[in-house]
């Protein structure tokens, strides 16, 4: 698609949404969960870019969540957008301590100990009940919208456009960072950190950055999803949501911020369809597409669309031009027997 376009596919996939959730009000939760879920992947692919996992990310959603539900409990009348923004900023601050030793592992380590710390706050959540209500969750009153005191359609139909808003344009700004300096320096640390750090950045403040920005997308999704519900609980943050943010990252690919939506979209069709077709079974259905993914796509769907045989041919064509002179031409460095590390996930 030549580049003047995708501006106006991205506007009509917006107001397609706005319109689906205006003649169909029983989709407006189903489209606000898909776009959350999105968001939320978006924080996990940033990750995925530097070649990390984390297992338990989702906590940074139960995080956001209560920060949430804490403002508009304990302060009544406090808008929607003020109580969305004070859950984003529990998460960043949050995500920035977490960040400051978490950084200093990599790989299973990394991913571990993201899972241990999402473990001890899943049990806190749990037992503080008088805190955050146990594992009832914490309820609180919808708050205005912009100074608008909406009944229930209306409020969930405000929450969507605004969703759909703000992925749009964090959807923008992330990809943006991915071709930025910043984002090209997360790439580096999956291939080569050590040539990295000898050419004098710090691998481990760009991972920093990169965490805390996955935290606040991860906080800004579960803030919104808390925000529709008008509820938070534990569930919100456990092991089993951060393994579905997981899917739906590898599931779209890390190649370009737009896979996260997209994974999303396919793990809402597959979850919902299952459901419906196959009541029993539908775990099964996600796993059998998970391993399908691994091993048919493990760039994910959109590595898969970037990857069309046209755009295929000049890359065999640089490939065994390559190999002829020992060489990868997207380094120019040379390597033993033409092969190389792959910068595209």
């Amino acid at each position: 698609m030549r580049r003047p376009l995708v501006p106006l596919a991205v506007a009509a996939g917006v107001a397609l949404l706005l319109v689906a959730g205006w003649i169909w009000p029983s989709a407006r939760v189903p489209l606000i969960t898909f776009l959350c879920y999105g968001l939320a992947a978006l924080g996990l692919t940033v990750l995925l870019r530097a070649g990390q996992v984390s297992f338990g990310h989702a906590m940074y959603a139960a995080i956001g969540g209560y920060g949430a539900g804490f403002t508009a409990r304990y302060f009544p009348g406090t808008d929607a957008l003020v109580v969305l923004g004070a859950g984003v900023l529990a998460s960043a601050a949050f995500g920035a301590i977490v960040a400051a030793f978490v950084t200093r592992y990599r790989g299973i380590f990394f991913g571990m100990l993201n899972l241990g710390i999402s473990m001890v706050l899943f049990a806190l959540a749990g037992k503080l009940y008088a805190w955050t209500g146990g594992t009832d969750g914490l309820r609180f009153e919808r708050p205005t919208f912009l100074g608008m005191v909406l009944d229930r359609g209306e409020f969930e139909y405000a929450m969507l456009g605004l969703v759909a808003v703000l992925a749009t344009g964090l959807g923008w700004l992330v990809q943006r960072y991915f071709v930025s300096s910043a984002g090209q320096v997360m790439l580096a640390i999956r291939s080569n950190e050590t040539r990295l750090e000898y050419i004098g950045v710090s691998a481990r403040a760009a991972l920093a950055q990169g965490y805390v920005l996955s935290a606040v997308l991860v906080g800004l999704a579960g803030a919104l999803l808390a925000l529709e519900q008008n509820l938070v609980t534990p569930e919100s943050g456990y092991w089993i949501r951060s393994g579905e943010y997981v899917f739906i990252a590898i599931l779209g690919g890390s190649a370009h911020a737009v896979g996260a939506f997209i994974g999303a979209a396919v793990f809402e069709a597959i979850k919902l369809g299952a459901a419906a077709y196959f009541t029993n079974a539908w775990q099964m259905l996600l796993g059998l597409t998970l391993i399908a993914v691994i091993f048919f796509a493990p760039q994910g769907i959109v590595g898969c669309l970037r990857r069309t045989p046209k755009a295929r041919a000049p890359l065999d064509h640089g490939a065994k031009a390559a190999k002829d002179q020992d060489t990868v031409p997207a380094t120019g460095h040379t390597t033993k027997g033409g092969s190389h590390d792959s910068l595209s996930y």
